[in-house]
C-alpha cells in the first residue's frame, strides 16, 4: 500500500493505493467522469463591411452596457462601450471620428484588454 496526497481544484484528499503483484492480473482502472465542457459562445460575428477603424478594449473585464448603435455617429472621445472591471465602470471610447460599422461584444461577455468591441468606418 502507498499513501498518496492529491489535490483536486483546491481540495485536498489522502488516498491509499493497493500495490499488485507481477504475478496478478492487471485490473481496469475505472472510468473516470467525463470533465465538464464549459459551453462554448461563439463569437459575434461582424457586419458586412465592419469597419477599419477598431474600438479596443483598454482592460480585461465584462461588458456592462453598449452604448452605441451599428450606423450612430460618433465623435473622437465618444463612449461605444462600458466595461466594468474591478468593480468599475470604464468606457470605451471611439478613437476617432465615425459611423459605428459593428459591434463585436455582448453585454455580459467576458474581455481581455485588447479586445476588439467594435469597429467604425
Amino acid at each position: 500500500m502507498k499513501n498518496y496526497t492529491i489535490t483536486v481544484n483546491g481540495n485536498v484528499y489522502d488516498v491509499t493505493v493497493e500495490e499488485k503483484g507481477a504475478g496478478s492480473a492487471p485490473v481496469a482502472a475505472p472510468a473516470a467522469a467525463p470533465a465538464a465542457v464549459p459551453k462554448a459562445v461563439p463569437a459575434p460575428k461582424a457586419a458586412v463591411g465592419a469597419g477599419a477603424i477598431e474600438v479596443k478594449a483598454g482592460a480585461a473585464g465584462k461588458v456592462f452596457k453598449i452604448e452605441a448603435n451599428v450606423g450612430q455617429s460618433v465623435k473622437k472621445g465618444d463612449p461605444v462601450v462600458i466595461i466594468e472591471a474591478m468593480k468599475m465602470e470604464i468606457p470605451v471610447v471611439a478613437p476617432e471620428d465615425g459611423t459605428v460599422a459593428s459591434i463585436d461584444a455582448a453585454v455580459g461577455d467576458a474581455i481581455e484588454a485588447g479586445a476588439v468591441l467594435a469597429t467604425l468606418n
